[in-house]
């Protein structure tokens, strides 16, 4: 077989009369992009620690997660060949232990200026022949990506030429013609930016698959409405590879809910807060705690009530705003107040605010109260802390108290 790809600029005609089949069906998929929050530059083979991925993928499986997709680079792979395979097989022994499968995205080696494209081809063909080696036989891969978003216009300031568009998904179809000739069994994709994108791909993906960051339900819907109905013209399973965005007002637990209702698989863009996407995207950050338990909530298919016959809390139901507010007020108007009883009542306060969602959790209340407890007496923070919780509390103070029998 190796002799054959060596050719790599031919275009392949091969009958894939034998191949694997794809799953007819990958509504179920709860997927995740991946890169560990310790590697810089998302190069997560020559910066692997296996500890931390087992580590990570363990809490995936909490939320009962089932897929990874990460990137293999060819810039990777050939910095350091031997350090990229023995951390590429570490990770697949990572996606077996948990049970999970794994779509791994092919970047490919860019162009040198003055490089010819016989050298290129050379490049990416012994990076090809080396990992999808690597791969032969395990079934924890479900598909290879072959161009992550070819179709991507750029932004507003720095718009995409269309020649590098059309170059872009003419690799594309190079690269699944080379995956599909390796092996009749693998699988692949295209990642791509827009839904339209997924009809030009389809002669030759096994898998449709595009990224959806849209702002509203309704744009989600529509386009995974004409996503579905085209794969089911075709014949093809479809799914959604990069889901969730707080900077492009796409967040998880809207965008969740859509894919949950139509029934369309998903990866969220990504697991782990890290050090690309962190400030925008994310789940976890390394020691388990997370950024929103919305967002965990919604990976599980868990969604808030938005319906009419939503029951608001009612704080002071037992007096818990009222007599925290008088309490409050006397330890402000003490002239010496005592500072653990003044964090006593702040810590109530503050938790009274986020029970009832009456504040947003940007800087959570108990945050504040948790920084005061840490450092050294500060009377002046503590003052300030409870004249804005009792601003907030008051307007709930009395409203449907209501002691049990």
């Amino acid at each position: 077989m190796k002799h054959i790809l060596l050719a790599f600029g031919l275009a392949f005609a091969l009958s894939r009369g034998a191949e694997a089949a794809a799953p007819r069906d990958l509504s179920g998929v709860r997927g995740f992009n991946y890169f560990p929050a310790s590697v810089t530059g998302e190069q997560i083979f020559l910066q692997y620690d296996d500890a931390e991925v087992n580590r990570d993928f363990g809490y995936a499986q909490k939320l009962g997660m089932n897929q990874v997709r990460t990137f293999l680079r060819y810039s990777e792979w050939s910095s350091n060949t031997p350090k990229f395979r023995e951390s590429f097989v570490k990770l697949l022994a990572a996606v077996k232990r948990h049970g999970f499968q794994v779509m791994f995205v092919l970047a490919p080696p860019r162009p040198n200026a003055g490089a010819s494209q016989v050298a290129t081809d050379a490049q990416m063909t012994a990076w090809l022949n080396d990992v999808l080696g690597l791969a032969r036989g395990h079934s924890e891969i479900l598909a290879w990506d072959v161009a992550n978003e070819p179709d991507w216009i750029g932004y507003a300031d720095s718009p995409r030429a269309k020649t590098e568009i059309d170059s872009r998904m003419a690799s594309a179809r190079k690269l699944a013609d080379f995956v599909h000739a390796f092996d009749r069994n693998y699988l692949t994709t295209v990642g791509c930016w827009n839904v339209a994108c997924i009809e030009v791909a389809e002669p030759y993906t096994d898998i449709l698959t595009y990224h959806d960051y849209s702002p509203t339900r309704e744009l989600i819907a529509a386009n995974a409405m004409r996503a579905k109905t085209y794969a089911a013209r075709v014949g093809k399973p479809v799914m959604q590879t990069e889901v969730g965005a707080a900077n492009r007002a796409s967040p998880y637990d809207m965008a969740l809910r859509e894919y949950y209702r139509i029934g369309m698989g998903t990866y969220i863009w990504e697991l782990m807060i890290g050090k690309s996407w962190g400030d925008s995207q994310g789940l976890f950050y390394p020691d388990g705690t997370v950024r929103d338990p919305v967002i965990a909530a919604a990976v599980m298919g868990i969604f808030r009530n938005e319906g009419n016959n939503r029951v608001l809390e009612n704080p002071d139901r037992e007096s818990w705003v009222t007599t925290p507010l008088q309490r409050g007020a006397k330890w402000l108007a003490a002239a010496s107040p005592d500072w653990n009883e003044g964090l006593e009542i702040a810590e109530t306060e503050a938790d009274m605010l986020e029970a009832n969602q009456l504040v947003a959790m940007r800087f959570p209340p108990t945050l504040a109260v948790q920084k005061l407890r840490l450092g050294p007496p500060n009377m002046p923070a503590l003052r300030a802390v409870l004249q804005e919780y009792a601003a907030l509390l008051t307007p709930y103070a009395g409203l449907g108290r209501q002691h049990g029998n």
